[in-house]
């Protein structure tokens, strides 16, 4: 049986985004004085909307 189905032809299928993926970080202080980091991944369509990231 033959490969129906080439790697280049998956990629051409896809449908590239026009969101820019940033990972957002967030310190937190806890009750006892460390710090907690908080991490996700944030699509956004500008990154100057990075500052109404909450």
């Amino acid at each position: 049986m033959a490969k129906q189905q080439s790697f280049s032809d998956k990629l051409k299928k896809k449908k590239k985004s026009d969101l820019i993926t940033v990972k957002f970080i967030k310190s937190m202080k806890t009750t006892g004085g460390n710090y907690k980091f908080n991490e996700k991944f944030v699509q956004l369509e500008d990154l100057n909307k990075l500052s109404e990231v909450k």
